[in-house]
């Protein structure tokens, strides 16, 4: 059998479709799949002759509806950070989305979040002469009564912590700023076209001395550690600071992530590379730069987490369900285009076209559009929590969420006897789309990063429609990640991925075997690793 042949390699691996349709014809033809001839591409190249199929693809490519979806999700409701006023209409706008296209939708509690919202952010550098500059509150950070004007200053070179404490008085009403100034903002890829090697050398050399001597300096002060930030902004918040500003950049042009605050009574502020290097310079040579800073925010109440959970009920097996996944929420310094906009879109837009061409499904086809993943997949794992009846049921689960890109990677996801019916599913799906997807097998489980992998730590067959890049990394959580990035022939395409998976995950006779693949050895211990395992969901949080 096919699936025998997966368990006693590891090395095997599945090409693009047409590389495919060449090395797993027996197992196609076990599964009583016709065999498929590579086709040249055209407008449409299906291998067999199926309706459903063939209206998915039309009506993806014909009357899509995303780009309504995405105007409607990030210029309509700009961010969607969990616990604030734009993430409640969001969900709420959803559910009646669903109703308007006859599908049954509700929005299910799973928690609460600390209510937060963002006015207005103006920093000015006033001093030794004028600049608006470019910089953003950062999430749950407090704000300013009034706009608020003092000199920013670094932190010195200390010896110990004993010089630190010593210098710590000195930042009383004044600005610090906590972060690594970085020597360049040219992404990497700019110096290696036209840098000279020497140079680029030079530069790499020096950003890292530069790198070693700002940890060693803060590792002397009593800092250090990958969230070392946190706690010097409390020492520095005790100590009369006026407020931090901090630097989180992306390695594109102008493009920085805006997170969580690092102080509870004084305003925590990002800058871009740009602007902050100005004024670290500026610091650092003695000309005491002075800087105005008003940033409106708003603690709420407590506000409610959601998960907007919509769906076509089956009618041969309605325990049985195929959900499509993508999470709701964005960071507060971003709108979240692709991230994950796109995602989510992505199963509205499959749900929407499965409801017209595909109306009464055997198996039941959900869509989750997840809350709070920001914060640590909350959504998705509290309903896996709340919904055991489903996660022992459930046939497939298909997430996507790194980006607009096309998918061009998948795998079973430690699943081992899952590849067969992946295969096969994705041998039925348009050439057009099947021969950009890299199908690994065996796969690994996923220990975290997005929404599969709550389903994928109880043994849930949830798999993850991995994109290309199109630099994801240069928007990621950033004021960049706006609607101008959105590809949308790529979406359409991943679209008519989505659809056609859960269409023919529902249509399977078997039901998705969860027989796991053995965990390897643990170089460093000589123990063999575990899958991943289900945490509680963060049901009450907040930043901070």
């Amino acid at each position: 059998m096919l699936a025998d042949f997966y368990l006693k390699t590891d090395s095997f691996r599945l090409r693009p479709v047409e590389e495919l349709m060449k090395r797993i014809v027996f197992g196609i033809a076990i599964c009583g799949l016709l065999i498929v001839t590579t086709a040249p591409v055209s407008a449409q190249t299906l291998a067999v002759d199926d309706p459903v199929l063939t209206q998915i693809w039309t009506e993806a490519m014909e009357n899509s509806q995303l780009e309504a979806l995405a105007h409607e999700l990030v210029d309509g409701f700009g961010t969607r950070l969990t616990g604030s006023r734009q993430y409640q209409k969001a969900h709420q706008w959803a559910v009646e989305t669903f109703a308007e296209w006859g599908i049954s939708a509700r929005n299910e509690q799973y928690g609460t979040w600390v209510g937060w919202e963002r006015g207005i952010t103006h920093v000015d550098l006033l001093e030794p002469w004028v600049r608006t500059l470019d910089g953003v509150s950062l999430a749950w950070s407090p704000g300013t009564r009034r706009p608020v004007k003092a000199e920013a200053v670094i932190i010195p070179a200390v010896a110990d912590t004993n010089a630190f404490r010593a210098w710590l008085p000195n930042v009383k009403r004044k600005f610090v700023m906590i972060s690594l100034p970085e020597l360049t903002g040219r992404p990497d890829e700019v110096w290696e076209e036209f840098a000279l090697p020497a140079t680029l050398e030079k530069m790499r050399e020096a950003r890292e001395e530069a790198r070693e001597a700002f940890n060693e300096n803060m590792k002397n002060a009593g800092f250090e550690g990958r969230r070392y930030q946190s706690a010097l902004a409390a020492a520095l918040e005790e100590a009369g600071a006026a407020g931090i500003i901090s630097m989180n950049w992306m390695g594109g042009w102008g493009t920085y992530r805006v997170f969580s605050s690092y102080t509870k009574e004084v305003p925590s502020i990002q800058l871009s590379l740009e602007d902050y290097t100005l004024v670290y310079r500026m610091a650092k040579s003695g000309q005491q730069p002075v800087l105005q800073i008003e940033a409106q925010t708003e603690f709420l109440d407590d506000q409610p987490a959601f998960n907007t959970v919509a769906m076509i009920p089956g009618t041969e097996k309605p325990d049985e369900d195929i959900i499509l996944m993508g999470h709701f929420d964005t960071l507060s310094g971003a709108m979240g285009a692709c991230d994950n906009t796109t995602g989510s879109m992505i199963a509205m837009e499959s749900l929407r076209i499965l409801k017209k061409v595909y109306p009464n499904p055997k198996r039941t086809i959900v869509v989750g559009l997840w809350g709070s993943e920001e914060q640590g997949l909350n959504g998705s794992r509290a309903f896996v929590e709340d919904h055991p009846e489903i996660i022992e049921g459930m046939q497939a689960g298909f997430n996507q969420d790194n980006g607009t890109g096309r998918c061009v990677r998948m795998s079973d996801m430690g699943f081992i006897e899952a590849g067969p019916y992946l295969a096969k599913w994705l041998a039925l799906v348009p050439t057009e789309v099947s021969r950009h997807i890299d199908l690994q097998l065996p796969g690994m489980p996923s220990g975290g990063g997005s929404d599969h992998a709550a389903f994928v730590a109880v043994e849930a067959p949830c798999f993850s429609l991995s994109s290309l890049s199109w630099e994801y990394g240069y928007t990621w959580h950033t004021q960049r990640d706006t609607y101008d990035k959105i590809v949308f022939d790529e979406v359409r395409n991943n679209v008519v991925l989505a659809a056609s998976l859960a269409y023919l995950a529902s249509e399977e006779l078997d039901k998705l075997p969860r027989t796991k693949r053995e965990m390897p050895i643990d170089e460093r211990t000589g123990e063999r690793r575990e899958w991943p395992t289900q945490r509680k969901a963060n049901r009450k949080g907040g930043g901070g």
